[in-house]
């Protein structure tokens, strides 16, 4: 298999996974009225909270690039650190009920598999001819 596809579509799978938590959670109840008073969770929402959101959720988006386009041994690396990197940040916000568990399960598991698949990642060097 093409590791650089599998790479990049497990990023999706977690990006996904992230994207339509936040989506799920906007059904809670209460999350509104918190989110109108700017306060989610005993967190004051002010700009430099929803920039660090911002910057949490663009590591998987810029990793489904990168996954594609670095180079073999700069890739497995990147793959490897920022995938042990995420794991953690994707603990800061707890889980609050039955649902975020199920999708934090989920988007460690995935985390897991990038981590797994990119430590084990070898080149093999033919000494056919390269087309």
């Amino acid at each position: 298999t093409d590791r650089r596809a599998l790479l990049s579509t497990l990023w999706i799978f977690v990006l996904l996974n992230i994207v339509f938590r936040d989506i799920h959670e906007l059904f809670r109840p209460g999350l509104l009225a918190e989110m109108m008073a700017s306060n989610v969770n005993g967190v004051q929402i002010t700009d430099e909270v929803m920039l660090l959101g911002g910057v949490m959720l663009e590591i998987p988006i810029a990793m489904v690039l990168l996954s594609r386009l670095l180079a073999h041994r700069v890739n497995r690396w990147t793959n490897v650190i920022v995938g042990v990197v995420t794991v953690p940040i994707l603990f800061t916000d707890g889980p609050k009920d039955l649902d975020d568990i199920w999708f934090l399960a989920i988007e460690v598991v995935a985390l897991a598999l990038i981590i797994w698949y990119a430590w084990r990642w070898r080149v093999m060097h033919s000494s056919a001819p390269q087309v």
